[in-house]
């Protein structure tokens, strides 16, 4: 019999998948190899992976044969949290790895991507003609003057220009940057200024939601804004001829040439992402090409258990850190699905019809399409065939138990969930998928290998089975190296190592329960802490947003001056619904039921809607500075924001309470 504290897993891998998994094969090659334990399963493999830094990062390199061009002098010079010093001396190219299924005649012809618009009709792009492309970009690139260190950007929606522009910014040694195109000019000044770009690969538009969206006028503004440009690449999208004064995709991707990669040091940039950026510029994020290719192969080749017979699809733009990680995809061969679309278009059910389609095995996608697919009653298995997918991946916020079920009954019942989380600033999971490990609803599987999660409480002391913060005890190679215009490193150490120096403290509250899964509580710079007990919004929301009459919900928890605390539930509702009192009773006694009556907010408010970061995430913090009476311009920063009116509304309440 299963106990309450030790339920039954919803999902368990068979001997035959645990057998054949990517990651048990590592761990017996390893074990002959290393010195990793060849018994004890996923537990002893990672714990040998964080008590044996350097030699697990050895073996990952060695497992998936990296091409360092130089040697290294060592795996890890410096363990110091910031300023880890990575494979000293050894050189290497990312897009070499990237491209490296093309010099296999027996592949070069297969499909190295398959792009897919709102018909939903896919178009294959071979691996030979990608590494085509990206030879002759990439020796435009150098005919244009553009050297290792430079900087080029992409305003690109998710198609394959993109992944040809930033592979051949990668082969020269240059750096990428990318927005999606429905960026405005402001939000994407605000993080291509900072970097100073010399190339802007531009669309002319694109299509969302069966619209034509034209951004001629914003491309200009671009132009006229970053004065450091020598070159704009045009990608017409919609058709229009190249404006003038830029170079057409055509033109500079027509040559038959042999792709040069440039062999730079392990810790030479690759890209830099941004972070959403609640309050002042967006973090410019700085990754290595060294870095991030050792923690992608070892997420994706490990932990996804990707390879060359799968197809990968994960619903993201190019402004997300999910972009680059899926471009990732090509790293071990597999064919990687790139969509550019609305998620809901023509109905809530595309991203399976796109599954279908493209036969992917793994599907990534956020939590909040999920949920929308399972309040909006479509049934993902009854309408497509969905044989081909192993493994449903899903991050942006945490999966609620509901969401497991969901995936379990609509999808498949022999279905590998992976409710992942990491962050913009590592492009990679701190905790998430394994394919060799049982799912339990509403749990993350396991931390990832070579990475010391723990949950520490304010005294910086670890806990188990307890609410506590999420820290990393260790260097990952994909960590960033600094950030852009940080000069003195104060904003990066300010961002992560002010609460516990020389620990990575990333801003989440998490449990780790006993069985070494991980359940992720919310953002802990906006936690609940009601009466000395402290909560993630996560739960609040999983638990009021199963009422059908809730569209979307935003809980904040307010210290007040006198010592009060006042919690509010903000609730936007559904076309037709309307906030009478038995909807507010409703609200209150699921709150009391499921969760405890702790949770009971104060007030529960209608509001116009709920504001999100460009990314997708519901904006807490800069909400609870203006409930505290902070100006809407100092409270957040206007070019982060999907809906800059939406919330004008909780500044005019923050007035009306005084």
């Amino acid at each position: 019999m299963t106990s309450a504290a030790n339920p039954a897993p919803l999902w368990q891998p068979d001997p035959d998948r645990i057998a054949a998994a990517r990651i048990t094969r590592f761990q017996a090659w390893a074990a002959e190899r290393h010195g990793a334990p060849a018994e004890g399963g996923y537990a002893a493999l990672h714990r040998w992976s964080v008590d044996e830094l350097e030699t697990f990062w050895q073996a990952v390199a060695d497992w998936f044969d990296v091409r360092f061009s130089t040697p290294y002098e060592r795996v890890l010079a410096n363990s110091a949290m910031p300023g880890a010093q990575w494979f000293p001396g050894a050189t290497l190219n990312y897009a070499e790895h990237a491209l490296r299924t093309a010099e296999d005649p027996a592949r070069a012809h297969d499909a190295a991507l398959l792009y897919v618009d709102e018909t939903h009709e896919p178009t294959p792009i071979s691996w030979s003609e990608l590494r085509r492309q990206v030879g002759a970009l990439a020796a435009e690139l150098r005919a244009l003057g553009v050297r290792p260190g430079d900087r080029a950007s992409g305003y690109l929606p998710n198609i394959p220009q993109a992944v040809t522009a930033l592979l051949a910014t990668a082969a020269v040694g240059a750096v990428w940057t990318s927005c999606a195109p429905d960026f405005g000019a402001r939000s994407v000044l605000d993080r291509f200024q900072q970097v100073e770009p010399v190339v802007l690969f531009t669309v002319d538009g694109y299509r969302y939601g069966g619209k034509v969206h034209d951004r001629a006028e914003t491309v200009a503004e671009l132009r006229r804004e970053l004065p450091t440009l020598r070159a704009v690449i045009h990608i017409p999208l919609l058709g229009t001829e190249a404006p003038e004064g830029a170079l057409d995709w055509s033109a500079v991707t027509s040559h038959e040439t042999e792709p040069v990669f440039e062999q730079v040091p392990f810790d030479h940039p690759l890209w830099v992402l941004y972070s959403s950026g609640t309050t002042g510029l967006p973090k410019a994020i700085v990754q290595s090409q060294g870095g991030i290719l050792l923690e992608h192969f070892k997420q994706l080749g490990l932990h996804c258990d990707l390879g060359p017979e799968d197809r990968f699809f994960w619903y993201t733009s190019t402004g997300w850190m999910m972009w680059n990680f899926l471009v990732s995809g090509l790293l071990t061969g597999t064919t990687v699905v790139l969509y550019d679309g609305s998620p809901g278009y023509p109905d809530t059910g595309a991203q399976w019809r796109i599954a279908e389609r493209t036969g992917a095995t793994l599907f990534g996608t956020s939590a909040a399409y999920v949920m929308a697919c399972r309040k909006a009653g479509v049934h993902p298995a009854r309408d497509h065939d969905l044989s081909r997918i192993k493994c449903v991946s899903t991050t942006g916020s945490p999966l609620p138990p509901d969401g497991f079920r969901w995936l379990h009954d609509e999808v498949a019942e022999d279905l590998w969930i992976a409710s992942v989380s990491g962050g913009t600033d590592v492009c990679s999971c701190f905790a998430g998928a394994v394919p060799t490990l049982p799912v339990h609803i509403g749990e993350l599987q396991a931390a990832c290998l070579g990475t010391d999660l723990q949950s520490w409480d304010p005294q910086g002391k670890p806990v188990i089975g307890e609410v506590g913060e999420l820290v990393v005890t260790n260097p990952m190679p994909s960590m960033p190296i600094r950030f852009w215009n940080d000069p003195d490193g104060s904003r990066y150490r300010d961002s992560y190592f002010e609460m516990f120096p020389g620990v990575w403290r990333h801003g989440d509250w998490i449990t780790i329960t006993e069985r070494g899964s991980v359940v992720i509580h919310g953002r802990s710079d906006s936690t609940l802490n009601r009466q000395g007990v402290r909560m993630g919004s996560a739960d609040i929301y999983e638990a009021v947003e199963r009422l059908p009459e809730i569209r979307e919900s935003l809980v904040i928890g307010l210290e007040e001056p006198d010592g009060g605390y006042w919690m509010p539930l903000f609730v936007h509702l559904a076309e037709g619904a309307a906030l009478d009192d038995d909807l507010r009773d409703r609200i209150t006694r699921t709150i009391r039921e499921q969760l405890s009556p702790r949770h009971v907010p104060d007030d529960i408010i209608e509001v116009p809607g709920v504001p999100h970061t460009l990314t997708g995430k519901r904006i807490e913090v800069p909400v609870k500075r203006l409930l505290q009476g902070t100006a809407l311009a100092k409270a957040v920063n206007p070019g982060s924001v999907d809906n800059l009116e939406l919330l004008r509304f909780y500044e005019e309440l923050a007035r009306t309470r005084k």
